[in-house]
Parts: structure tokens; C-alpha cells; sequence
């Protein structure tokens, strides 16, 4: 099976040309892709580069490369037009019809998806990284009259990225607190998180999936054996249920599917909308 390059061209960072290429890349289960990402494509100049290396890996392959492109500017997208590779344009593809059903011409504007267009959002999602770090495993308890949403589990079940994914892409003020021996133990929620039992969120885990992540972390001991990691895992669901707090199982999930999840289920609001 031969091996198809990808190129993600963009006039930015390449980050939304990449999310919405591999969204529809990962339909083609067994294919075999060279993954090249060519982000700030803003001139003449770096556009014609760009397509003289789209058509140098064709002509070494003898296959056309796949384009996936984000770049707004017309003239710029227009030097893409003879590039030898299928180009999925897809600003071309959306752009235009909704400016027939608006009624509106778009702007073109270079960075609007990722850039400072609107500072303020820019900023909150920047103060609510900041809360995300200060309250990672229950360091900074006081401050959570400021959480949207306080995520609570066992060690190593995901809070930590999910609450950095909910700061950095929605400007969520999530903070972590672990579940510990002591909560294992008496079936209680910690005194500290009573308060703000609305806030709080479970994760659990697969247990096979928690052992192989901590024996990463800390191989010896306790800590990553399978009757440790099931009496925790075990324990922290009886107490979700026992408080009637909701939970997700993050063992087959992406940060993106559980921060969704737990958008929609709690009804905290997203604030990177425009």
C-alpha cells in the first residue's frame, strides 16, 4: 500500500486546517498517511514555495498529495489552484455559501479563528489557564467560588488535561480535586468540596487502562497494582452515586469527547463563542 502525504496549508498556525483534516482522515481506517503541516502561508512568495514542494512530493511519489487548506486570502488561495494534489479548500467549500444565505461578503480577515480578534475572550481563556493551573489537585481550595465546575476522581483519571482542555478552548474555570484514602475509606465527600457540590463533576476509569498508566508513572509499590486501582475505582463510583454526581468513563474517550460531555451535561457555559 503506498503511502499518501497530506499537506495542511494555512495563513495561520495550521491548527484548524489540521483538526478538520484529521476529522475526516480518521473515516479511512488501514490507510497510510505522511502527515505535513505548512502554517503561515501569507504572501505570494511563501504560497508559490508551498506549491513547488506540494508538486516535488507528487513528482517523487507519483501520487497526488491530499491539500488541506485553511488560507482566506483569495490571491493567496489561487496559487494553490494548479498545485498538483487534490485541493479541499475549506473556506471555498463554506465561506461562499454562507455569504449567499447572509447575504454578506466575509471579510478575508487573516487570523480570525485563532487570533486576537476579540481580546477579551483571549484574555479569559488566558486567566482561566491561569485558575486551571492554581487549582490542579485541590492546591488552591479557596479559590473555587470562582469554578465553573470542579472535576473529582482518582489519580491519574484525566482531570488535569480535561481542566487545561476547558480553560485553553473554552475559557471554562475548571479546577481538580483527587479523591483520596481518606474519601475511600469513609464514603464521604471531602468537608472542603461540600460546599460546592453543585460544581462537582466525576471521572472514572477502566481499570486495566489505570494501572497501565500509572505503572508509567510509578511502577513499584501499591500505587499501580490491580487491587489498589479497582478498590479506588470502586470506591470513588459509590460515592458519584451516593451524591448523585454525575460521571463520565474517560477510559475510551479524547479530552475533547469528555470536556464535550461535560459541557453539555452541565450546561457550563463556553465562552470562546463570538
Amino acid at each position: 500500500m503506498s503511502r499518501r502525504t497530506i499537506f495542511f496549508v494555512s495563513d495561520q498556525t495550521g491548527v484548524t486546517a489540521e483538526t478538520l483534516g484529521h476529522s475526516l482522515l480518521t473515516q479511512f481506517d488501514g490507510e497510510d498517511f505522511n502527515q505535513v503541516t505548512l502554517p503561515f502561508i501569507d504572501t505570494v512568495d511563501k504560497a508559490d514555495a508551498a506549491v513547488r514542494q506540494i508538486n516535488a512530493v507528487a513528482q517523487d511519489e507519483d501520487t497526488r498529495p491530499i491539500i488541506f487548506s485553511t488560507i482566506v486570502q483569495d490571491d493567496l488561495r489561487e496559487r494553490f489552484l494548479p498545485a498538483s494534489g487534490l485541493l479541499l479548500d475549506f473556506f471555498e467549500t463554506f465561506l461562499n455559501p454562507l455569504e449567499r444565505e447572509l447575504h454578506v461578503k466575509s471579510n478575508h480577515t487573516i487570523g480570525k479563528a485563532h487570533g486576537l480578534g476579540d481580546a477579551r475572550q483571549y484574555d479569559q481563556r488566558i486567566e482561566a489557564t491561569n485558575f486551571a493551573l492554581d487549582n490542579d489537585d485541590g492546591a488552591r481550595i479557596r479559590d473555587y467560588e470562582k469554578a465553573d465546575i470542579i472535576l473529582i476522581g482518582v489519580s491519574r483519571s484525566g482531570k488535569t488535561p480535561t481542566c487545561l482542555y476547558l480553560a485553553l478552548s473554552y475559557g471554562v474555570f475548571a479546577a481538580n480535586y483527587p479523591l483520596s484514602e481518606d474519601e475511600f475509606e469513609s464514603g464521604t465527600l471531602p468537608s472542603v468540596l461540600e460546599k460546592y457540590r453543585k460544581k462537582l463533576y466525576g471521572l472514572t476509569i477502566g481499570a486495566n487502562r489505570l494501572q497501565q498508566i500509572r505503572k508509567e508513572r510509578r511502577p513499584l509499590g501499591r500505587y499501580a497494582s490491580m487491587q489498589q486501582v479497582s478498590y479506588e475505582i470502586r470506591s470513588a463510583e459509590a460515592l458519584f452515586r451516593r451524591y448523585q454526581v454525575s460521571y463520565i468513563d474517560t477510559t475510551e474517550s479524547s479530552i475533547e469527547e469528555i470536556a464535550s460531555t461535560i459541557l453539555n451535561s452541565t450546561g457550563v457555559e463556553r465562552r470562546n463563542r463570538p
